[in-house]
């Protein structure tokens, strides 16, 4: 409970408060559990002040002076603690939601398992604050300084720390589901066990990012978003597996989807799973976007060569310029119906080496009966032949 004495003060208004804080330096202020919701509190000075379990909702703290205080499990929600300084404070299981700290210096503070969701914290300083296990969902934080900060097991989803300052700080197991971070610094973070989905990170400067344990040797990364990915590459053996695998045996498949055509490509994926291979189709009948033409350009790079039936082409011409001259470790077997000419640019990609002879079919079983010696088999044995004399090549750089 608040010291009443103490509480009386405070209630008699700020000018007086401070007044009786310069002349008892010595006096701890005690406003545990005190009722100060709605105050007008503006520059008081609470340094050192105990409040505890206080009820400052919706008060009014701008400009002032809460640094050392202890607020453990105080209730803040919606208030204004604009350029206060909370400097090494103690917010442990706080409530500041909805709270505006715009530019509030809280470097050094402690904000274990508090409550920040929805809360301003524009251009506010948390330079080695300690924010474990905190809620800072939806919250605006943009151009915030996190330099050295620990947040291990803080929930930063949804909010926007664009231009925020995280060099140096402990993100372990932080979540960071859609969560703003463009134009951020990240640099020597510890980002292990961090869940990163949707994140924005357009112009992030993001380099050494720790994605190993404390008693793991030390790997780093320069990328958030392939941080927990690599990890899983680097301790999972299954894992490993599994991309090998898929890069044995997976096979693009591009072509029209017209009914006429579908049959085709339906025919020719049933063949290729019958065989042992992991058939991919994308289809896509319209002119492509650029996010669909970096599908393309993805799928392409974890197969081990492609199909593209070229018959009727539409949108394959746009598929292969994508990823025919930028690929040359997936070779491409083009076919085309018998009855049919090949569009009029694709007279340059025979130039490629990577690109296999047009065969031609009559029908589907036309197709499926001379898949294994006329498309398997070439795109097989050059797919060695690359992969052979890259071997070659790596070999000669190493000696």
């Amino acid at each position: 409970m608040a010291n009443q004495d103490h509480l009386d003060i405070l209630l008699r208004g700020v000018p007086e408060w401070n007044r009786w804080v310069a002349k008892h330096p010595e006096v701890r202020p005690d406003l545990s559990g005190a009722d100060l919701s709605d105050s007008n509190l503006r520059e008081v000075n609470l340094s050192n002040a105990n409040l505890n379990n206080a009820d400052l909702t919706e008060a009014d703290l701008q400009r002032a002076n809460l640094s050392k205080a202890e607020l453990r499990f105080a209730r803040l929600p919606n208030s204004k603690l604009c350029w206060a300084d909370l400097r090494q404070a103690v917010l442990s299981g706080a409530g500041l939601g909805g709270a505006t700290l715009f530019g509030a210096d809280l470097s050094g503070a402690f904000l274990i398992n508090s409550w920040l969701s929805a809360t301003n914290l524009r251009h506010v300083n948390f330079s080695g604050a300690w924010i474990e296990g905190a809620n800072i969902t939806y919250a605006e934080a943009g151009s915030a300084n996190f330099t050295s900060a620990l947040l291990p097991d803080t929930n930063l989803s949804y909010s926007n720390l664009s231009g925020a300052d995280l060099s140096n700080a402990i993100l372990k197991r932080a979540v960071l589901v859609e969560t703003n971070l463009s134009n951020a610094i990240l640099t020597d973070c510890v980002v292990y066990g961090a869940s990163a989905w949707k994140v924005n990170l357009e112009g992030a400067v993001q380099h050494n990012l720790i994605i190993t344990g404390d008693r793991e040797p030390t790997v780093t990364v320069d990328d958030l978003e392939v941080a927990q990915f690599i990890y899983l590459i680097l301790n999972n053996t299954k894992i490993r597996n599994v991309i090998d695998t898929i890069t044995s045996k997976a096979v693009l498949i591009l072509g029209r989807f017209t009914p006429e055509r579908k049959t085709m490509l339906n025919g020719i994926r049933a063949e290729l799973r019958r065989r042992g291979y992991l058939p991919i189709v994308f289809d896509f009948d319209q002119p492509l976007s650029r996010n669909l033409t970096e599908t393309v350009s993805t799928l392409a790079h974890i197969s081990c060569f492609i199909i593209a039936d070229i018959t009727d082409a539409r949108s394959v011409p746009q598929e292969l310029q994508r990823v025919v001259p930028d690929l040359p470790s997936v070779p491409v077997q083009p076919l085309i119906l018998a009855s049919e000419t090949e569009y009029a640019m694709f007279k340059d990609f025979p130039d490629y080496p990577w690109v296999l002879p047009i065969h031609r079919y009559k029908n589907l079983e036309d197709l499926v009966a001379s898949l294994d010696e006329k498309i398997l088999l070439p795109a097989v044995l050059k797919a060695y032949e690359i992969s052979e004399r890259r071997k070659v090549f790596e070999e000669g750089i190493g000696t």
